[in-house]
């Protein structure tokens, strides 16, 4: 079987997407060279992907569309062949969790068909071959709190600030230092006509 690969710029962040006959294989937000997520898929595929710029403009724009509140979820054909067992359940589960709300790790766990296995159901969300697409940034702790989101937890919360599962965090004010009152008085004089 052969498959392609893009880089894709998104609001939040660049991601790589691999597709093949059978739809999307593996599709992750990135920090760093897409090479190293290219090498990573192709190790778990036993062959490497051609680059195929363009490829997932369509995603893409579904994407933004996410971001900018116009679409609630993603109509694009997963291939679900780098999961299998109970972490395919899992994610499956996951995939049932309505927008705008959240699931604890021990509900998808019940919902999977294995209620005692909660942090399998961590593991599962950890190792999605489809960041985003499957909301696994809609699984919570049982208390409520976010969790983590792979090594970015600022990126759960604002998913589910965008779809308003959770409050936005307030703003806090810090310390007041000598130079704010400086810097303050400069940008109200520049308001003033």
């Amino acid at each position: 079987m052969e498959y392609t690969w893009d880089v894709i710029s998104t609001p939040f962040g660049a991601a790589v997407g691999v597709t093949g006959e059978h739809g999307l294989v593996w599709f992750h937000l990135i920090d760093g060279d897409p090479q190293w997520e290219i090498e990573r898929v192709s190790a778990q595929l036993g062959t490497v992907p051609e680059s195929s710029p363009g490829s997932l403009a369509e995603l893409c724009e579904q994407i933004e569309e996410y971001a900018d509140g116009r679409r609630r979820e993603f109509d694009v054909e997963l291939d679900w062949r780098l999961i299998d067992g109970f972490a395919l359940d899992a994610l499956r589960a996951v995939t049932q969790i309505p927008y705008g709300t959240t699931a604890s790790y021990g509900e998808i766990a019940l919902v999977a068909g294995r209620p005692r296995a909660a942090r399998a159901v961590g593991t599962a969300c950890r190792l999605t071959p489809f960041s985003l697409i499957v909301p696994v940034h809609r699984v919570v702790r049982s208390d409520g709190s976010v969790g983590e989101y792979g090594a970015h937890p600022e990126t759960k919360r604002a998913l589910l600030e965008l779809e308003g599962a959770i409050a936005p965090r307030p703003v806090t004010r810090r310390a007041a230092r000598a130079d704010d009152a400086a810097a303050e008085d400069a940008f109200e004089g520049a308001l003033r006509p």
